[in-house]
This record gives C-alpha cells, sequence and structure tokens, in this order.
C-alpha cells in the first residue's frame, strides 16, 4: 500500500499533461500487384481512413478554387514510369455558393486514389510524397498534412515507419490509461472510500450462497463502477471535446471558474467543509441497490460512487477538466476508464482472495494525510488556469516569479506537513512520521529548492509547460539578449513579448514590410497564451543555440498570438471571409488569418514565407526534436537563396 501510495504522489500532476496531436485520417498505401514483373503495368493505391464527422479534400477540382486539393508527388527514378495522372475514385461532389463560389470534390469515412505505373526494372522503388486537408463542420477546423510514402523492394522499410507511428500513437494512450490508474489508486487511498473496501467485499460474500456467486456479484459490481466512469467520460469528450476550443478555452470566466473550482476542491481536502450531493439523491440510488439482482447490484456500485463524492469528486473533477481541453472522444473515455479500473480492482480481487483483506493496512490518520496532500496539490494546479487568464488578458497579476513564489510557498508547506510541523485540525495527535512520510518529505523539498533557481531567471526546462513565459518575469539575472532583425518597432510590444531576448513583430503586415526592405525571409509563429506545446517548443527547442543563432539573424521575427483578447479599434475590425463574423480582437484576426492563409488553427504552427508571402517550406508543428528544428530552418533558408517556393 506504500508503494502504491508513493507511485500516485504525482500522478494528479500527471493529469494535467493529456494532450494529443490530432491526425484524423490514416493512409494504406500499397500495390496493386505486389509481385510484379518487368514491363508489367500497375496501380498503386492510396487509401484513406478518414474519421467520423472529418472529410477529405479530393485532387480533381480546380486548385485555384480556394480549398488545398490533395496532391501526389513522385520522386522519379529508372525503375518504374508513371502512365497517366492520378484518378480520384468515387468522390462526392459539392457546390459551395458562399465562400468558394464554385465545385469541389471530397471524401467522407473512406477515400481512394489510383496511379498507373509501368515496371521497367526489378529493383523497384518508388518513393514520394502527398500533400493534403481535411476538415470538419463539427468546429470548423482544418489540418493540412504532407506525408511520405515508399514502395517496391524497400517497401518494409515503409511498413517499418508505420508500424513505429502506430506504437507512438499506442503509447500515448498508454500513457493516459496509466496516468489516470494512478489517479484512481489515490481515490482509493482517501477516507470515503479506504474503509468502504472490506465492507462492500463482506457484504458480498455474507449474502451469497457460495463462494462462486459471491465472486460473480463483485466481478458485476466492479464492471459497474468501470461503466459507470467510462460512459461519463465518454459523454464528456463527446459534448465538449469538439467544441473546446481557444475562444473557450482562453476565455477569462471559463479559466476563472476552473480555478475556482480547483480551490473549492483544496479546501474541500484540508477539512473546511465537505462537497455533497443533495441527500435526497442519494437515498434514491440507494433504495434502488436493495431491489437485489443485476439492477441492485449496479446501483449499489453508484451508491458507492456518490457517497464517496466528497472525496472523489475533486480527482475526477481534475481528469473531467482535462478531458475537456482534450479533444478526442478516445482519450476521455481511456482516462475514465483507468480511473475506475484502479477504483474496481480492490473490490473485486478482494472478493476473490478475501484472505488478503487480513494484509492491507486499517483505517487510520493516515488517510487523512492522504486528503491533506491532494489539497495541496489540487492548490498548486489551480494556479495555471488563473495564469492563462492573466496572460490573455494581460492583468499582470501573476507573472512568472508570482507563479514559482506561490509554488515554492505552497510545496514548502506540504514538506512541512510532511514531516508533522504543520498540522491540520482534522489530523490525529502524534509526534511520529512514517517512512513513506519522511520520503515524499524528501522529494518535496527537493522539489522545492529546485525551484529557487526560477525565481532569478533560470529557464526550469521540464516545468515550461506549467508555467508562465521567460518574457512575463520581471526580476530576470540571467536576462538573455538574443535580438533579431527589426526595422520599425513593433506593434502591441508593450503587451506582448519574445522568449530568449530575442526581437521580432507581432503583426503580419509590419514584419512583411520589414522583410522586404532587409530581403530576409519570415518566419511566422502562431501561438497562444494558453498553449502549452508553445512553451515547451520555446523552453526545450528554441533555447538551442543553433537554433536561437538562427531565429535572431536570419529571419524576420512575427508572433501572432490566436488568443489575445486585447480588443482593436473599431476601425481596424472586418467580417471574416471564412465564417462571416466580425474580428474584434489581436486574437480573433490573428486565428481567422491562420485559417484562411494556411488552412489551419493548431498551435504552435510554424511557417515560413519569403518577402512576397510565398512559403518557402512546408510548415512545422509541435516537435521537441531540436535537429530537425534546424534542418527545418536551414532548408527554409536554402530555398530563400534560391528563390524556390512551394
Amino acid at each position: 500500500m506504500k508503494k502504491a501510495f508513493l507511485l500516485s504522489y504525482f500522478a494528479l500532476i500527471g493529469l494535467a499533461t493529456f494532450g494529443q496531436i490530432l491526425k484524423p485520417i490514416s493512409w494504406d498505401v500499397k500495390l496493386s500487384n505486389t509481385s510484379p514483373n518487368v514491363g508489367d503495368e500497375i496501380e498503386i493505391l492510396f487509401k484513406a481512413s478518414i474519421e467520423e464527422d472529418w472529410y477529405l479534400y479530393s485532387s480533381d477540382f480546380d486548385p485555384d478554387l480556394g480549398p488545398q486539393v490533395t496532391q501526389f508527388f513522385f520522386v522519379e527514378n529508372d525503375s518504374y514510369e508513371l502512365l497517366d495522372s492520378i484518378v480520384a475514385v468515387g468522390p462526392k461532389r459539392k457546390y459551395d455558393s458562399i465562400v468558394w463560389l464554385g465545385e469541389y470534390t471530397y471524401f467522407k469515412k473512406e477515400g481512394l486514389f489510383k496511379q498507373k505505373i509501368r515496371i521497367l526494372k526489378e529493383d523497384l522503388r518508388i518513393e514520394g510524397n502527398y500533400m493534403y486537408q481535411v476538415c470538419t463542420d463539427v468546429d470548423g477546423k482544418c489540418i493540412p498534412f504532407d506525408d511520405e510514402f515508399l514502395l517496391g523492394n524497400t517497401a518494409k522499410a515503409s511498413s517499418d515507419q508505420k508500424k513505429k507511428q502506430e506504437l507512438s500513437q499506442d503509447s500515448s494512450l498508454w500513457s493516459i490509461l496509466i496516468t489516470a490508474f494512478l489517479a484512481g489508486l489515490v481515490a482509493l487511498l482517501t477516507p470515503c472510500v479506504y474503509p468502504m473496501i472490506p465492507i462492500t467485499v463482506s457484504i458480498f460474500l455474507k449474502q451469497s450462497k457460495s463462494k462462486g456467486e459471491g465472486i460473480s456479484k463483485a466481478l458485476i459490481y466492479g464492471l459497474s463502477i468501470i461503466v459507470f466512469f467510462s460512459l461519463l467520460g465518454f459523454l464528456i469528450s463527446f459534448i465538449w471535446g469538439f467544441t473546446a476550443l481557444n475562444e473557450l478555452s482562453t476565455h477569462w470566466l471559463f479559466n476563472m471558474i476552473i480555478f475556482s473550482v480547483f480551490i473549492l476542491f483544496a479546501l474541500s481536502f484540508f477539512g473546511l467543509f465537505e462537497i455533497t450531493l443533495p441527500s435526497g439523491l442519494v437515498n434514491k440510488i440507494d433504495r434502488q441497490a436493495d431491489r437485489g439482482g443485476l439492477i441492485g447490484i449496479f446501483f449499489m456500485a453508484i451508491t458507492l460512487v456518490l457517497v464517496s463524492f466528497s472525496c472523489t469528486f475533486p480527482i475526477v473533477g481534475t481528469a473531467l477538466i482535462n478531458t475537456l481541453s482534450g479533444g478526442s472522444i478516445l482519450e476521455g473515455t481511456m482516462a475514465m476508464f483507468g480511473f475506475s479500473l484502479a477504483f474496481a480492482i480492490p473490490f473485486t480481487g478482494f472478493a476473490i482472495f478475501p484472505s488478503w483483506l487480513k494484509s492491507i493496512p486499517e483505517s487510520g490518520g493516515w488517510l487523512n494525510s492522504v486528503k491533506v496532500v491532494l489539497g495541496f496539490l489540487e492548490l498548486a494546479l489551480a494556479l495555471k488556469f488563473l495564469s492563462v487568464a492573466d496572460l490573455a488578458y494581460h492583468w499582470g497579476l501573476l507573472d512568472r516569479e508570482v507563479f514559482i513564489a506561490l509554488w515554492i510557498a505552497i510545496f514548502g508547506l506540504l514538506g512541512l506537513y510532511l514531516i508533522g510541523k504543520l498540522k491540520l485540525k482534522s489530523d490525529p495527535d502524534s509526534d511520529k512520521i512514517s517512512v513513506a512520510r519522511l520520503v515524499l518529505a524528501v522529494a518535496t523539498f527537493s522539489f522545492v529548492v529546485s525551484l529557487i533557481p526560477g525565481l532569478w531567471g533560470a529557464p526550469l526546462k521540464s516545468l515550461s509547460g506549467f508555467l508562465p513565459p521567460m518574457a512575463t518575469h520581471n526580476f530576470n539575472l540571467l536576462k538573455e539578449e538574443a535580438g533579431g532583425n527589426t526595422c520599425e518597432e513593433p506593434i502591441y510590444d508593450d503587451i506582448l513579448h519574445w522568449p530568449h531576448g530575442l526581437s521580432g513583430y507581432f503583426k503580419y503586415e509590419q514584419a512583411l514590410e520589414c522583410a522586404k526592405e532587409q530581403g530576409k525571409p519570415v518566419f511566422i509563429d502562431f501561438t497562444g497564451h494558453g498553449c502549452v506545446n508553445c512553451r515547451e517548443m520555446e523552453q526545450r527547442v528554441w533555447s538551442d543555440p543553433e537554433v536561437l543563432k538562427r531565429l535572431s539573424q536570419d529571419f524576420v521575427l512575427v508572433a501572432l498570438y490566436v488568443d489575445d483578447r486585447t480588443k482593436l479599434p473599431e476601425s481596424d475590425w472586418y467580417k471574416s471571409s471564412y465564417d462571416g463574423k466580425t474580428k474584434k480582437t489581436i486574437g480573433q484576426q490573428n486565428a481567422d488569418f491562420q485559417i484562411t492563409q494556411f488552412n489551419n488553427n493548431a498551435q504552435p504552427y510554424y511557417v515560413i514565407i519569403n518577402e512576397d508571402g510565398e512559403k518557402l517550406i512546408a510548415p512545422k508543428a509541435y516537435d521537441l526534436d531540436v535537429s530537425a528544428f534546424v534542418n527545418f530552418l536551414d532548408k527554409a533558408l536554402e530555398n530563400h537563396r534560391n528563390d524556390a517556393v512551394l
């Protein structure tokens, strides 16, 4: 039990890292004949599997209409030759009379493209790439992609690469499952749940005519808990996942509500009050549990969930809040499944092996200590939501050093509590602490010490996703002056800032004019105040000397914040050609610019253009590989020198 306690200590913080790289489409590229002979004419089959509510633009409509057509590019060699053009098989057709004013073709659920080739050599190698765009009408999101393919005698490498991508996606889901499972273990150790384990198991065993019947009831009981929580995760993700956009996630009211909820969770764990459901509701469910049979067992499980609400709701609430911003039904359901799995296992396991009940620690004061520790963690996490609202509206309440100081205070008090120097009314009188508390105290104080250099400007890269950006740090002894290429004074530099001492613009037109004057390419950074991955890229990738050197010397920089709430003068407002809405703030106009010009609304998103606004290289998104980012910059510079554009 102590091991579970130690493993679960930081599980709640882990919940805040749920995220995803959205790709609602997968491709299967293969040859119509896997063993062709020289002289054979065969087809390359590009089959797309598209997620529900998304569609893929086809390849057979006017590319100047507006939407990005699907394009295929082949690397020429002497092992094959192309015959005719790519053929889209059975796309749907639609005439757009509002935005594009023309007919376009698209695929839903599945798409198929065929390219006929002739085999010229036995040593066949077919490689290239395909550029395409998928969109959804649910929230208007459009995402462009540029994927590569490799077929022939080297197709095994392509297959291996595909397997690696699948493993990467699987590992993300496993990470969510494991983190949620640990959070479920934390919930088990709360005073509202832990004492119920032996009581519930005893009820099953005493009311059953045989051991087998008792085990069956316990299994149904555990499955009921899993079904309830998984269904809750599915419904929350389905209702909110596709609509939790920047407009909501960075709105001051939404973040202040979540901040307040976390504070209430913390105070509840500290023992100031209990969060309870109406007794009438609990009693109604409890009466249903007396019906017996499968229905009775199901409602018995729901009764446990409701009775333990005051302890479990803050933990479940933390998971659900992150589910709201994840945007994936699968991830939200997986999170609640992992939580409920840990929650249900003891009730079923101890019913199968009742002798194990003798080995678990008795309920006592240590359960209250678990609640208090969770209270401190909820208090620390609450500051993240206040920070998002503070950054988006430029209140200046929670600069980076203030945030770090508050975390030092919170975790410092947690350390004092763990060694018994700080006690609450609900804590038992005891001068002794357990080995587990001592180990946790050492870990906590070590974490506090690691935070202290951050007060003077240390980057604290491992926490970059939680902390406000370095630009908000007012007392920085380690301030970097990387510089940059600017002409006139940047507009909005009084409210917006670049990291690492870089100099750049915050208005696209101003950056483009400076690029024409200096003859340099423009590096566009689509970012956001509430974008965790943006902060990670800045701290983990941009901080590299090779990246900083290129950004500061070779480009004109412009950062376009898509969630900034600064209201512009009415003379600068305009109605979007994309959604017909009037764009009144910096963030609204930047987000509209990203969608209309680059058919994308995800952040971070990096675009490099020449002085005429033409793309020099395919845009890049979140990728912590420093060498890949350096190559991205170098390739764009090379194309700029050679006057090559996409």
